[in-house]
Parts: structure tokens; sequence; C-alpha cells
């Protein structure tokens, strides 16, 4: 019964997050709000909503903190495994989109979240700041700084002129994009209590049931309403959503380390290692994807599709060989 229950749940944040997309693409096409900021905050932040909240009743309700570096690391991971194959599946339509370059930088500054990360956990400190270990206020400096970069980021594609055509007045998107985010809470709730007996059943390791059941389950918002969008043929959006997530993930570190009072949140094992290592594969795998788009984007090279395709491949292998290692 507890595996219906979670698949049932996993459901609803798909379908929920079907919704959030067709919201944003509206907001996208019928507002003068930067694309950037739309697809690498506003929805990153949204379909992220299920990492932060499974990650706040991780620390508050089962008292396992595993689960929150699992949960942010596997589900990063796992978010650039769907970019990847995206543009497997879609290279020819993603080589001729137009990509925000504070894409870019956004992936820049994740892979410098991964350094610091991966020194707490190499390097355990004692040191902290009203209880927070100092990398984690560096994380969320870093992720603040990012979003006051993207929300000034008026950076448009010169051929995209098209006015998207709805019933909804602006006030109706917002208050249904409002509504189903609600929904998307609520849910993503009883997805962490439902994991964390599936884990205690199973007998795995909270680290990799992080990843797993909660990394793969907290990340199908980003599954959904990227395919959602890539089908819309915003192939912008889409890439801000992925990397904008995997930014505002790691500002969930913050967050938990803040609400938990047991010890450090950052405690290493191999899983964890595992996860830090092909997380960062696919990062620069992804840096270099969307280094290749903003030459071609600023008319500067072409690159052959060749290209794209095995950078795009890279993600993907990256988290089937994070699987493998694990089980």
């Amino acid at each position: 019964m507890i595996y219906i229950i979670y698949l049932a749940l996993a459901a609803a944040i798909v379908l929920i997050s079907v919704k959030l997309s067709v919201y944003v693409d509206l907001l996208d096409k019928t507002t003068n709000i930067s694309g950037a900021f739309i697809g690498g905050v506003m929805l990153a932040a949204v379909t992220s909503l299920p990492e932060l909240f499974t990650s706040i009743a991780a620390t508050l309700f089962v008292n396992q903190p595993d689960l929150v570096i699992g949960n942010v690391l596997g589900s990063n991971l796992f978010n650039l495994a769907i970019l990847g194959a995206l543009i497997l599946f879609g290279t020819g339509r993603f080589s001729k989109s137009f990509i925000s370059v504070s894409h870019k930088n956004t992936v820049i500054a994740t892979l410098m979240m991964y350094a610091l990360v991966s020194i707490a956990l190499i390097v355990p400190s004692n040191l902290n700041i009203l209880g927070i270990n100092p990398i984690s206020i560096v994380v969320f400096l870093l992720y603040v700084y990012c979003v006051k970069n993207m929300s000034g980021d008026d950076s448009s594609a010169e051929d995209e002129e098209e006015t998207a055509i709805s019933h909804l007045s602006k006030k109706q998107i917002l208050v249904r994009f409002a509504f189903q985010s609600v929904l998307l809470v609520i849910v993503s709730i009883a997805l962490t209590l439902t994991t964390d007996i599936i884990a205690t059943k199973l007998n795995l390791g909270m680290t990799f049931a992080g990843a797993l059941l909660l990394g793969v389950a907290t990340s199908l918002p980003e599954l959904a309403s990227s395919i959602s969008l890539v089908r819309l043929g915003n192939f912008n959006a889409t890439t801000g959503n992925i990397v904008g997530s995997n930014l505002f993930n790691f500002s969930i570190l913050f967050i938990a380390d803040l609400l938990y009072s047991g010890g450090s949140i950052y405690t290493a094992n191999s899983q964890l290692h595992s996860l830090l290592f092909f997380g960062v594969i696919a990062g620069i795998a992804g840096f270099a994807i969307l280094h290749f788009k903003s030459k071609t984007s600023q008319k500067t090279i072409a690159f052959p599709k060749i290209l794209y395709t095995a950078a795009g491949a890279i993600p993907v292998i990256s988290y089937i060989l994070f699987l493998q290692a694990s089980i």
C-alpha cells in the first residue's frame, strides 16, 4: 500500500508541474519580466519547492539530515541528466533556440557551490556562526547574488516576436500559479514522510534513499515542466528551469542547516562522494553545452550538432554510473 501511495504522490507532482509550466510559459510571453528570471528564478523556485519542503520535513519531522544532502545532490544530478536527455532528443531544436547567457553563469555558480560543499564534507569543521556552518552561509549569499543578476538580465532572442494568446488575464494566471504552487508543497511533505517509511522498510541508506526516492521524485516537477516547455518551443525557459533549480537546491542547505539542531548536516560517506564526483562531471558538461550555445547566439562561431549530442550524453551517463556505483 505504501508503494501505491508513493506512486500516487509522484504522479500528482507531475500533473501539478505540467500546469505550472503552462502558466510560466504564459507569463514569459505576456509580461515584460526577464525570461531568464522567469525560468531561472520563478519556475526554478516553484519546481524546487518539493526539494525545499522535503528537506525541511527531513530535518524537523524525521531527523534525517542525510536525506537532505542526498536529496539536493541527487536532484541536481538527475536534473542535469534531464537537460542532457532533452538535448539528445532535440539537438536540432536546441541548436536553433535562443538561450540566455545568464544560464551559463548560473552553471558556473553551481560548480562553485559543489566545491564549497565538497570542502564542508571533506574537511569537517566545528566553526559555526549562530549554529550555521559558514559554508552554508556562503552558498546562500552566492544564490542571492545570482538571483539579482538574473532579475536584471533583459536579453531576449532577436527573432522571438511571438505573442501568446490566452483567455486568462495576467491576474488569473498569477492566482492559478500560486494555487498550484501550494498544492505542490502539500504533496511534497507527504512524499517525504512516505519516503522515510519506504527507506526504513527496505533498509536503504538515507543518503541513497534521499538521492533516489526523494531526489528523483522531487525532480519530477523539473522533468514534467521541462518536457512541457520544450513541446511549447521554449528551450530558454527549460534550461533556466533546470539550472536555476540546481542553484536553488543548494540554497536549501542553508535552510536545513539553520533548522537542524542535532549537529552538522555535512556528514561524508561513499555515496555522497559519488554524488559530488558525478555531479561535478555533469555540471562541467552542462557548462560546455551552454558555452557552445552562447558562442552560437553571439554568431561568432557555429558548432556542429555532434558537440551538443556528445555533451548532452555526459550528464545522462553520469547519472547511470552513479546508480550503478550505489547499488
